[in-house]
């Protein structure tokens, strides 16, 4: 199956070069704001995020008044990317120094690590590295006040939650509301795979923001030239399918399905097994290192195995402290894993991140992604590659089956959006032509407000992601759901959610930009002469005829459509249509006054009215507002 999505980068190295203070783009983007109090840090896996934390904390300490530096990640194998590091070599006022007995991220119990934990904040200690689950252990311990004079930076931020069940989140707003700490909030993703928001708009208005986004990243890399995002579906067992996929010339981490996933064969030990019976023989275990060497059958060749599904602590932890270890490709042919080797883990070489089934969350695919997307010498191409079951009309769990590929495939859609260029549109007046570079779009609402113009300069992906994390967005995927009820009615329900404190003229504002956003950024563009044309929807478009009524009659997934009907057979598609059909939701009255003015020109086209048993689900979905309006009439004849 081709890729559903594929770009192109133009490998300028701006990303990954260094300043007179030895800091990186983002970096030094970062520590422009070291000031703010409370400072919220977005960006990709593999842009510097620990490091522009050893800069800002290091400001903090000797110029800003503070005393101590607590750094808090979600395991401890995340705890590395802050050890020692001589930052002073390349130009920096300090180095940044942990001393062995301040880094908590070291074998034994977080709840057993509470003790030193208090001693460092009572000592003379400046830096300490721990879990996060140590500094809840800990806070439940202490009052907020002990937190005064002090930098807490959160690794993996998107960890805490604005619901009063999340012990972090309550931790992080006890200590905004109770003590005078400073605050650092890191992320590579900053939403969840669940409906709660990181922060509550109060405690995130607090916050100054600095964005780095994957675009500035990856084009600004020095080798890796492109990025594929694609799907394989299978049908049956996915160890029957994997050999299709798995390619072991190319450096790889496979994420087999959970044993609760519906993938799983339940024994994933022997999951395990077969994959290396696929591969070839398993010749010998090192002893030292745990890596298993396989000579591969079709050529002989050795290729060096990582399983991280073994359940022996001290067999895999010998394997994990090799793979911290590596420096040179032939150190590591394949990572098998489950549930590590994600967030934080860092193998620069890998090429090809292979996940079997849909993962619970946005974030997780995202941080999945990332593991491959990192710059090395010789990388041209990262490829991310998702195993996918295939809906089947005889499969009892066909639903199930369904929600998940569309839930999948929204995954790449989202990650369409963060991995393309920014686009900044500004409203166009009658009769102007669009500048080079830009876009205007004639009806477009301007920014009014500075609670508009940060949701659009900041959180646009954000938001994105909310809405591509709703049940009823999901399935405009299939092609149920008309483009106007789309755009005009369940996208501002998504917005009205996340923003409530918006006005409904500022929720329109931001309404107009993430359609417009999302529209623009799916399309494709092409310039002919001295006039771009944007394809959108099966048709090229003059970029001077945009409008927002023509936007908005256009569905933002549509090419995702497209690729779902061309790559699965029409009765596969029919399931997944009649599957969303079944527990669609229900006819509301925004959806028909969205729907009823396109009744009359469908009837003047076709010369009938709309046919509920139609191919087409939305010619369905017109016939049941006809019947809904009909029904509506009775009513109040009555």
């Amino acid at each position: 199956m081709p890729d559903l999505i594929h770009v192109n980068y133009a490998t300028t190295g701006e990303s990954t070069s260094i300043d007179a203070l030895g800091m990186r783009e983002m970096q030094a983007r970062a520590y422009a704001a070291r000031a703010s109090q409370y400072l919220l840090l977005k960006a990709p896996p593999a842009s510097g995020k620990s490091r522009a934390l050893m800069f800002i904390a290091l400001d903090k300490l000797h110029h800003q008044g503070l005393k101590k530096a607590i750094i808090a990640v979600p395991e401890r194998s995340i705890g590395g990317s802050f050890n020692s590091t001589p930052l002073s070599k390349h130009g920096f006022f300090s180095d940044w120094t942990v001393p062995p007995q301040h880094n908590l991220c070291t074998p034994g119990s977080d709840a057993g690590k509470v003790g030193a934990f208090k001693d460092f904040l009572a000592g003379d200690g400046r830096i300490l590295i721990c879990t996060h689950a140590t500094l809840r252990f800990a806070f439940e311990q202490l009052d907020s006040a002990a937190f005064n004079g002090c930098l807490l930076a959160v690794d993996e931020f998107h960890h805490v939650s604005g619901s009063e069940d999340s012990r972090l989140g309550e931790l992080v707003r006890g200590i905004m509301s109770g003590s005078t700490a400073h605050l650092v909030a890191m992320t590579g993703s900053y939403f969840r795979g669940d409906s709660q928001p990181v922060l509550l708009p109060e405690d995130e208005a607090k916050f100054t923001g600095v964005t780095y986004n994957y675009y500035e990243q990856l084009n600004g890399y020095e080798h890796l030239k492109s990025l594929g995002i694609g799907y394989h579906f299978y049908q049956g067992r996915y160890l029957s399918a994997i050999a299709d996929v798995l390619d072991t010339d190319r450096k790889t981490i496979l994420h087999i399905p959970h044993v609760r996933a519906g993938e799983s064969t339940k024994d994933k030990h022997g999951e395990v097994d077969t994959i290396l019976d696929l591969i070839g023989t398993v010749e010998f275990t090192d002893p030292a290192t745990g890596v298993l060497h396989v000579k591969r059958k079709t050529d002989g060749k050795i290729i060096k195995v990582a399983d991280l599904v073994d359940d022996d602590a001290n067999r895999r932890d010998r394997v994990v402290g090799y793979l911290r270890k590596m420096e040179k490709p032939e150190d590591m042919d394949l990572i098998i894993a489950l549930g590590m080797a994600k967030e934080g883990f860092d193998w620069k070489f890998c090429e090809h991140a292979l996940t079997v089934g849909y993962r619970g969350s946005l974030t997780e695919v995202i941080q999945i992604i990332g593991r491959c997307t990192r710059d090395s010498v010789g990388k041209k191409h990262a490829q991310f590659t998702n195993l996918i079951a295939q809906p089947d009309a005889k499969d009892t769990d066909v639903a199930i089956s369904v929600n998940n590929m569309l839930k999948a495939i929204t995954c790449s859609l989202l990650m369409e959006q963060v991995l393309a260029p920014v686009i900044k549109f500004k409203p166009k007046q009658d009769g102007e032509v669009t500048p080079k570079g830009e876009i205007r779009v004639k009806g477009l609402k301007g920014a009014t407000t500075e609670r508009v113009k940060k949701i659009i300069e900041q959180d646009i992906n954000d938001l994105k992601a909310a809405i591509l994390s709703d049940d009823a967005v999901t399935k405009a995927i299939a092609g149920i759901v008309d483009p106007g009820v789309l755009n005009k009615v369940l996208i501002p329900k998504v917005i009205e959610t996340k923003y409530p404190q918006l006005t409904k003229d500022e929720q329109e504002q931001v309404r107009q930009h993430v359609v417009a956003d999302s529209v623009i950024r799916g399309g494709e563009i092409e310039v002919v002469g001295d006039k771009r044309f944007i394809r959108m929807a099966g048709q090229f478009i003059n970029i001077d005829d945009l409008s927002i009524d023509l936007i908005d009659s256009i569905n933002p997934f549509q090419r995702a459509y497209e690729i779902l009907s061309k790559d699965v057979n029409a009765p596969t598609l029919k399931v997944i249509q009649d599957c969303i059909a079944a527990t669609r939701i229900q006819m509301t009255d925004e959806e028909v006054r969205e729907l009823f003015p396109k009744i009359k020109p469908f009837v003047q086209e076709k010369g009938r009215p709309p046919n509920i048993n139609a191919l087409d689900p939305q010619e369905q979905r017109m016939a049941q507002a006809l019947i809904f309006i009909q029904k509506l009439r009775r009513q109040r004849g009555k």
